[in-house]
């Protein structure tokens, strides 16, 4: 699509389809094998001569690697061969990396280490025991260097280099501003501001990731591997690998959940490969949970917000200014693609028209960011939500009354906010209520002073209202550079779809094999629409990249949007393909046939028919049946690319249509906090989203309550801490805390469907769900539960003795 382009409307009539299995509440069709243990994970291959790899994590945030003594290691009976960054630098390229060039990555640390956990060294043996023996036995020297722990400190003039040839720790700057930020607050009544800390935290799957890599026939190396993105990028890890694309093909595996931390994991399956290269045999290498915490691609977020937002005398919003300092640890592997995503949706669901976006990328001796479950929109959700609350206590104002003074209305779609992007459809203000008709407000407020004044008990009510962009195009990932080395845009997804010669149906996907996200259940669902067969039916499998077509993979709430999409494509090709067999067959016109519940008929003479495994047989086995010039058999592919995107301007004052596919939710919680522990529980918890047309209930259902799991995590108790000497404190699960089931709130549901005008059958994503509100409404309830102490939510996660200090300082006098 060129930058003038308008999308293509996608018509759904007035009222809502009667589908037949879209919208419906239906069981995984990926469940039974996993829930018998056939899976097929990483973990569970083998393979004759198989090789396991141990990675040796410095011990140090900061050091040149002076000399590493590998013949201890070596000695050992069953150690193949012990390789390091040396290896490294001499026979591959650095891996691919959408940051600046100068700020380079190996999978193996060359020439000095710049965090705690990264590889220094890897030994290959007959085992994963011997191979843990041999990390033990070396010997490296290392020369300390001055450790960089402080994003701001990070930045300044004198702070230690974490790449010399970088020149410095600032790995982007760049201010955005749309429209007139300057009057907006000069003309604002009064202005609110804050200073914000989100801290990081990463998704923790089941899973780890892992890779196998196998030296094959014909020079192929083949790669079996549970990262997401593997056929997108492909070629880029055989640019690492200095093999030829065509050389290097890449077998997706299912994976054991996760949340982003696989959304293109190239370091481990570079690594699995570079080392079945160096010894000629296939090897495994899958991360343990410490390589997972702390050598990932996958930390997430870790931003330091000065934030302003003005505010008219009847609580309109006139404008927002941020100037972030983001701490992307050592290496900028995804660039700042996250502030896209928080671009995407800059101004929230509110109708304000200007806003300023400053941001600072800052390199410390930390684990490199990654992708986490909302990849940055989720933390600027946060960001907005705080400034509206202090909006709404400064105007003596009701948290819902705020927001539906200043919502988007839904005749004013489709949207453009004042970055670019636009909004495809929504109905907040049916949202917001649909919400308060789940819960009582009233009567929890009413409650709230009850229980103080007799059981000195403090409640705390919280609403929030935020986006979920869903379907990113490229564009997002370089529209922050005025020349942009690799300016993609498409980012398709692709199906296949074979009727077998007994009218059984194969479906073929063209990404990632099964990550959580039920793919096979929304394929087959909208599969089974389009030619009214059952679900169950239909056989699915994964392309590996040697026969892949083009296909992006999960990530950005894309996937149910895209392979619908796909899915529905190659079905139009195949059922205009049966119903002109039908027509030869049965002497009539293809516009006079229709095909239902699996039978192509005439419209109107349902008794003249035939069914699809009839079909099927005279396309594979009678070709003087079929209509002069059709080829036999019964096969069809599509790809489907972005629905609806336009380029940047070349000023930047525009980024484009580039998330436009807009979910909306809002969350309501009512919490008790403990003032003399800083403990919290949830009396009731109300999560109602806008998610277009809802493929399966129970699936989204799932993502809903999952996402609003990690965003309790987020905002309560998960931390990837590191100390001010950089050292790591959260190695463990006893020290990173993810919230178990006595921690987590029955998450009451609804859902409000307004479908979308450019995609098929109205989908928008849903899969980061809950985790886009749950850090805003969480802190919104604690505010109110202690407001009397002046309790104010500015750095998360939540620590009870934030908490319990608060109070303290407010009983002596020290607010």
């Amino acid at each position: 699509m060129t930058a003038t382009q308008e999308p293509t409307a996608v018509t759904h009539g007035g009222t809502k389809p009667a589908y037949k299995y879209i919208g419906t509440d239906r069981k995984r069709v990926e469940d039974p094998r996993l829930l018998v243990g056939r899976g097929g994970y990483i973990a569970d291959m083998k393979m004759q001569g198989l090789l396991h790899a141990a990675i040796l994590r410095s011990p140090l945030p900061h050091a040149r690697i002076v000399s590493i003594d590998t013949s201890a290691a070596e000695a050992i009976p069953g150690v193949v061969a012990v390789i390091t960054g040396e290896d490294c630098k001499a026979h591959m390229n650095p891996c691919m990396n959408f940051g600046p060039p100068t700020i380079a990555q190996y999978p193996i640390a060359v020439d000095k280490v710049r965090y705690v956990g990264e590889c220094v060294a890897v030994v290959v043996a007959e085992s994963r025991y011997v191979a843990e023996d041999g990390i033990e036995a070396l010997e490296v020297e290392f020369d300390d260097l001055p450790a960089v722990t402080d994003p701001h400190a990070a930045l300044a003039d004198d702070a230690a280099l974490l790449h010399e040839e970088h020149g410095s720790n600032l790995g982007y700057e760049r201010t955005f501003e749309f429209g007139d930020i300057t009057k907006a607050m000069d003309d604002a009544s009064f202005v609110v501001e804050e200073t914000l800390h989100w801290g990081r935290s990463a998704g923790m799957p089941m899973e780890t990731s892992g890779a196998i890599a196998r030296p094959g026939t014909n020079g192929v190396l083949e790669v079996y591997c549970n990262s997401l993105n593997f056929s997108y990028l492909q070629f880029l890890v055989a640019g690492a690998l200095r093999i030829p694309s065509n050389k290097l093909k890449m077998q997706p595996v299912a994976a054991g959940g996760s949340f982003g931390s696989k959304f293109t994991a190239h370091k481990v399956p570079t690594l699995a490969a570079f080392l079945a290269l160096r010894t000629g045999r296939p090897v495994s290498y899958v991360e343990d949970r410490l390589d997972h915490l702390m050598n990932s691609d996958h930390h997430a977020s870790d931003r330091y917000y000065e934030a302003r937002m003005g505010f008219t005398e009847d609580g309109m919003i006139t404008g927002l200014d941020v100037d972030v300092v983001d701490d992307y640890g050592a290496y900028l592997q995804f660039g700042v693609g996250t502030h896209g995503n928080a671009l995407s949706q800059g101004t929230g669901p509110y109708r304000f028209r200007d806003l300023r976006y400053k941001l600072r990328a800052a390199l410390t001796n930390k684990c490199q960011q990654g992708a986490y479950r909302g990849f940055g929109s989720e933390v600027h959700n946060w960001v907005l939500e705080r400034l509206v609350e202090q909006g709404a206590k400064k105007l003596g104002l009701a948290s819902e009354e705020i927001r539906r003074r200043n919502f988007i209305m839904p005749d004013e779609f489709p949207y453009k906010i004042p970055c670019g992007n636009v909004y495809d459809s929504g109905d907040y203000p049916q949202v917001l209520d649909k919400a308060l008709g789940m819960i009582d407000v009233a009567y929890w407020r009413k409650e709230k002073e009850r229980l103080r004044k007799e059981e000195g008990r403090y409640i705390g009510i919280g609403i929030a209202t935020t986006q979920e962009r869903s379907v990113f195009s490229s564009t997002e990932f370089w529209f922050w550079f005025d020349e942009p080395a690799f300016p993609i845009t498409s980012s398709p997804e692709s199906a296949t779809i074979t009727i077998d010669p007994a009218g059984q149906f194969q479906l073929l996907l063209h990404c990632q094999a099964m990550w959580g996200n039920s793919p096979e259940t929304v394929s087959t669902t909208v599969l089974a629409e389009e030619f009214g067969v059952e679900p169950e039916s239909v056989n699915v499998s994964y392309a590996d990249t040697s026969r892949a077509l083009p296909g992006t993979g999960p990530g950005g709430s894309r996937y149910t949007v895209m392979v619908a999409g796909a899915v529905r494509g190659a079905s139009r090709k195949l059922k205009k393909k049966l119903i002109d067999i039908a027509a030869h067959s049965l002497e009539v016109s293809p516009d006079d046939l229709e095909l239902v519940d699996g039978q192509v008929q005439v419209v109107g003479a349902p008794e003249r028919s035939m069914g699809i495994p009839e079909l099927a047989a005279s396309a594979y086995f009678f070709a003087l049946n079929l209509p002069p010039g059709m080829e036999s058999g019964l096969e069809e592919a599509y790809t489907y690319d972005h629905p609806y995107t336009t380029l940047p301007s070349a000023d930047r004052t525009d980024l484009g249509v580039f998330y436009p596919i807009m979910g909306h939710a809002c969350h309501i919680a009512v919490m008790e906090v403990d003032p003399d522990t800083g403990g919290t529980s949830f009396l009731d918890y109300v999560a109602v989203h806008d998610a277009g047309t809802v493929v399966n209930p129970k699936s989204l259902g799932g993502h809903v309550t999952g996402g609003s799991t990690q965003g309790l995590g987020t905002a309560l108790y998960e931390e990837l801490a590191y100390d001010a000497e950089g050292q790591f404190n959260s190695a463990t699960f006893l020290d990173y805390l993810v919230p178990s089931a006595t921690e987590v709130p029955t998450f009451r549901m609804g859902h409000v469907e307004t479908p979308s005008p450019y995609t098929e059958y109205g989908i928008k994503g849903g899969g980061e769900g809950g985790r886009m509100v749950t850090p805003s409404v969480v802190s919104a309830a604690i505010d109110d539960a202690l407001a009397e102490y002046g309790m104010h939510v500015r750095e998360l996660p939540v620590r009870p003795s934030v908490i319990v200090q608060t109070v303290q300082d407010a009983l002596h006098g020290k607010q």
